[in-house]
């Protein structure tokens, strides 16, 4: 794999979380413990362990306990772009346009992990030589989620809904180029799922099969199994 140290990872962790609810415990959805460490530090953790150092953290709800709870050091940079209404996945990320270097920037969503090599997507993107690589991984019987349709090229067909018969499901994890930055309206709210991604059908928008199982913590149900299984890897 190539060295992944000049590419920026942006996470999204500003969303309110609201299904969470209780379980939550008053904290932004990205900080819950799970063990002894935060939901987001293990989604740190896990790109750092590949390479990657530079970090953007797109924050909103609760902003400022994120801010003082997350930090760089150890060969990481972490920076912040704040805010101050909600923008959406989207709007998040023009926001943190001016923060960017890199051409290409890894993204993730800040409430599920996919713990695959993140190199490996940035190649396949390169290689595919489209403005966006999705990663996506077998729909497993889910009833929500984005749902994707892949053509036989490896280009995204479409975006679904039928989830009877949904094969992928997206994994919140993407290689975007500069060309998805251009195509996000500046100074609204706007959707990377619902406006960005569908524009880009028949454009050369891609996706990519991971190796890996995908977790969120967007329920309790799902938080609770995420926690027992990394217990269970101790």
């Amino acid at each position: 794999m190539s060295a992944a140290s000049d590419a920026d990872v942006v996470i999204l962790c500003g969303g309110l979380g609201t299904r969470l609810g209780a379980a939550a415990a008053g904290l932004p959805k990205p900080l819950v413990p799970v063990g002894d460490r935060t939901f987001l530090d293990l989604l740190i953790d896990h790109a750092a362990r590949h390479g990657f150092k530079r970090f953007i953290l797109c924050v909103g709800h609760k902003a400022g306990a994120v801010e003082s709870r997350i930090r760089g050091g150890g060969g990481r940079e972490i920076l912040f772009s704040r805010e101050t209404a909600p923008l959406g996945t989207a709007g998040a990320l023009k926001l943190c346009e001016p923060l960017r270097r890199s051409r290409t920037s890894l993204v993730m969503n800040g409430d599920s992990l996919c713990e695959f090599d993140p190199r490996a997507l940035l190649e396949a993107h390169a290689r595919g030589g489209g403005p966006a690589t999705l990663a996506v991984v077998p729909a497993g019987g889910r009833t929500d989620g984005g749902f994707v349709e892949l053509a036989p090229s490896g280009e995204i067909a479409r975006f679904s809904e039928k989830t009877e018969a949904a094969r992928w499901i997206n994994a919140g994890v993407y290689a975007l180029d500069d060309a998805v930055w251009r195509e996000i309206p500046p100074g609204r709210a706007c959707s990377l799922e619902r406006e960005v991604f569908p524009s880009l059908l028949g454009r050369g928008l891609r996706g990519w099969v991971a190796p890996a199982e995908l977790h969120d913590i967007g329920t309790p149900e799902r938080l609770e199994a995420f926690r027992r299984l990394r217990a269970g890897r101790r």
